[in-house]
């Protein structure tokens, strides 16, 4: 995905604040071999971006005064409760570098699995995204975990799936194969019950 962006020379709050009243955005980009730059971005643009996954899951063209160049989306900060985007921040890519990020997750054919069909389960979803270390041209955009053979009362470990070539899974808190998905009968619970009760979304 391609946005526009352009080098900001003004710095601190008042000048933000007169970018935000002209419906700009105060971002910075950083990481690689050049020095972190302020970048400006345009709020409507930046803020229809942000509200598809992929703006957050892939290698984005950040189109810097009319150059492009690699980047990821590392954080956003939004109004306390105003749809505005108040900063971003953006990492430089490197090809030839691991990336740490976070992608999403992809449940598929939940409503066909024996679980739903034949035991009327509720499918807790403990992670809807992993971290995981890749080199760029292997991010994938998300990871499916297929339901089709979930059947109720158990559970789905990451070392269930396959993972994209190139992707390795980045482990939180030493527990290398996280629970992910749970079968949960109405009445009993799942075979993983005690793991799917300390697992928790990665932070």
């Amino acid at each position: 995905m391609q946005f526009n962006a352009t080098l900001r020379s003004v710095q601190g709050s008042s000048a933000s604040r007169r970018l935000r009243r002209a419906s700009k955005v105060p971002a910075i980009v950083y990481g690689g071999k050049d020095q972190p730059a302020n970048i400006e971005l345009d709020h409507n643009e930046i803020f229809h971006a942000l509200r598809k996954e992929l703006f957050h899951s892939s290698v984005l063209d950040m189109q810097l005064d009319g150059k492009g160049q690699p980047v990821l989306l590392r954080s956003v900060q939004w109004h306390p409760y105003k749809q505005i985007v108040m900063h971003v921040d953006f990492q430089r890519v490197d090809a030839n570098q691991k990336l740490h990020t976070k992608v999403p997750l992809h449940f598929t054919n939940a409503d066909s699995s024996p679980a739903v069909k034949l035991s009327a389960a509720i499918i807790s979803h403990l992670f809807t995204e992993i971290e995981i270390s890749c080199l760029p041209a292997d991010l994938p955009q998300f990871i499916e975990v297929d339901l089709t053979n979930l059947v109720g009362g158990a559970s789905i470990h990451l070392a269930d799936i396959t993972m994209p070539k190139g992707v390795s899974y980045v482990a939180h808190r030493g527990d290398a194969n996280p629970v992910l998905v749970t079968a949960i009968v109405k009445g009993g619970s799942s075979d993983d019950g005690d793991d799917a009760k300390a697992a928790a979304p990665a932070a």
